[in-house]
């Protein structure tokens, strides 16, 4: 069944409109940005053959070229360019500065400011936002990275550097490229001493989020801080 005789609700750009961008999967995003397909396939189904020889990871696209996206049949130049500009506006926007004055009141409000930056990454970055007394951001830094399994965390430098900033409230992340938002042992206890070292000099941990490609796992909205 071709694109346009599929039912409006499963339609992807109507899914967008009606639901937000959320909803929507990898696949069903980047048909939009490709419009139409072949006359063999759908842009879903043009969209899907992309991303699996990415091994379905949205970071792969990051290294993909002009010339590797003009082999699939169905892509041309237009299609080509208007991927690659994407791509290179989200590039852009990890490594934009964020409005100091933002307030991060809920675990989405983080959420929002992390994910762009660790996401889509094939290896663990461990972040930290420093807030003050409003929860209002103060700076946001990338304490360490590691491998694709994780990554070491000093938790005196964390401390050190709340103190310099004149934090009172942090809100500590860390990506999982396995894509599992289950916390393991290891989480679980740096978030305990993290939670009691920032304690000590009257400072409170707020949350610490576990961030995937697609969603989150928040400890304070879990109780588990």
């Amino acid at each position: 069944m071709a694109l346009k005789d599929w039912p409006t609700e499963d339609k992807p750009r109507e899914k967008l409109i009606a639901n937000g961008s959320t909803f929507l999967t990898n696949a069903e995003l980047l048909s939009i940005l490709l419009g139409s397909g072949s006359r063999e396939k759908t842009a879903l189904d043009l969209s899907k053959q992309v991303l699996s020889a990415t091994g379905n990871k949205l970071h792969g696209l990051l290294s993909m070229s002009r010339n590797e996206l003009l082999k699939f049949k169905g892509i041309g130049e237009a299609k080509a360019v208007t991927i690659l500009a994407a791509i290179e506006l989200g590039r852009r926007m990890r490594s934009e500065p964020i409005d100091k004055k933002y307030a991060v009141h809920e675990s989405h409000s983080a959420y929002q400011i992390l994910h762009p930056k660790i996401g889509h990454l094939p290896h663990e970055e461990f972040w930290i936002l420093y807030l003050n007394n409003s929860n209002t951001l103060i700076c946001s830094e990338l304490l360490s990275k590691g491998g694709i399994t994780g990554t070491l965390v000093d938790i005196r430098l964390v401390l050190k550097k709340a103190l310099e900033y004149g934090a009172v409230g942090l809100i500590v992340a860390h990506n999982h490229p396995s894509n599992q938002l289950k916390p393991s042992k290891a989480d679980l206890d740096l978030t305990q001493k993290i939670t009691k070292a920032a304690r000590s000099i009257d400072i409170k941990l707020l949350d610490h989020l576990i961030i995937t490609e697609t969603s989150y796992f928040s400890f304070a909205d879990e109780n588990l801080i």
